[in-house]
């Protein structure tokens, strides 16, 4: 059994939203790299990892939260998870050029402004075909380079998997 503490804000992505991701994604992640920003509950990022994804760096801010993660990855025993205490936004804008993802998972906290940042930043973070998974609790419009490639509501979580315009 994973166990989180109680934390402000701690909103694990549903089940259902989850299942949707990853069939979006595909069954496996196989040789896949992962970016699980704002990682919570971990939710997202350990997913990725029992589904092969050959590495998964989830970030962090939340120091109790933090511990938690470090504690329940260590109790799977997912060698292919690093995990990062710092800011999402911070992580994502001091990343070095040569490292790039497959996938990005966001979920920032739904009251702060950190989405048009990150997007920002973020196509330099990917690989040339590369995703990125935005969850939200309101509708977002996707500002250019991104398209919509796939999207969905589930009560009052919206989540989109955008990409860049080719």
């Amino acid at each position: 059994m994973i166990h989180f503490p109680d934390a402000d804000g701690l909103r694990p992505t549903p089940d259902r939203v989850r299942e949707t991701l990853f069939n979006w994604l595909g069954q496996t992640l196989y040789g896949k790299t992962c970016l699980d920003l704002f990682a919570g509950s971990g939710a997202l990022g350990i997913e990725a990892a029992s589904r092969g994804a050959e590495q998964v760096v989830m970030v962090e801010k939340n120091a109790l939260v933090f511990r938690a993660l470090r504690e329940n990855i260590t109790k799977l025993g997912c060698s292919n998870i690093a995990l990062r205490h710092q800011d999402g936004l911070e992580f994502a804008s001091a990343l070095r050029d040569g490292l790039r993802f497959d996938v990005i998972f966001l979920d920032p906290p739904f009251v702060s402004d950190f989405l048009p940042k990150l997007l920002e930043v973020l196509p330099q973070r990917l690989t040339e075909n590369g995703v990125v998974y935005v969850e939200t609790g309101a509708p977002f419009e996707v500002p250019l380079p991104w398209q919509v490639l796939k999207s969905g509501r589930a009560g009052q979580v919206y989540y989109q998997l955008i990409g860049q315009v080719q």
